[in-house]
């Protein structure tokens, strides 16, 4: 689903009231849980192939062009960072027979904060829990904390051949911030 909140009034002047705020807090919100959905479709093996990336496609316009999705392991220090494509398809390619990913205690841990060329921006967190496992016994967990940044921007669209100004969410970078059992 693709949600857009017109804010004409507001949105010509860059100003946005508690009102408005809390209407974009919740448009945030609910892409972040769109996100998870996504995933847990997507790392889901029985997900047929073509469903998978036609998810994918939904996924993508969730995000700002650009941003990158961390990955971390009990098993390396290092965190990898994925683009938003290579990021599902990795998550796709993972060597289990059985995926579950979910996500939980989902809050705002930053206002929106307004930037110089009028974008807000903010941080949303998140705990996500992996678990794989395989036929032949192989078993993983971990549980991740994840900040998802999230950027406000004002936009145009034409409808009936007037010009409107529209506040829209999109996603940026998520941030591993630790990886635990």
């Amino acid at each position: 689903m693709l949600f857009v909140f017109v804010f004409a009034a507001e949105a010509q002047n860059d100003y946005v009231s508690p009102e408005r705020k809390q209407a974009i807090d919740s448009l945030a919100l609910e892409k972040v849980r769109d996100l998870s959905k996504y995933i847990s479709i997507v790392g889901n093996k029985n997900t047929p192939f073509s469903e998978a990336n036609r998810v994918i496609d939904r996924a993508e316009e969730l995000f700002a062009s650009g941003a990158e999705i961390g990955v971390s392991s009990l098993n390396r220090s290092d965190i990898e960072y994925y683009g938003v494509r290579p990021y599902f398809e990795h998550l796709m390619a993972l060597n289990y027979d059985e995926v579950t990913i979910s996500w939980y205690d989902i809050q705002y841990i930053s206002d929106l904060e307004r930037q110089p060329d009028g974008t807000y921006v903010g941080v949303i967190t998140i705990y996500q829990r992996f678990e794989g496992r395989s036929d032949d016994g192989m078993e993983y967990k971990d549980t991740t904390k994840k900040d998802i940044t999230v950027f406000v921007q004002k936009k145009e669209t034409q409808i009936g051949g007037r010009v409107i100004d529209f506040w829209d969410v999109l996603l940026g970078d998520i941030r591993v911030s630790e990886t635990t059992t």
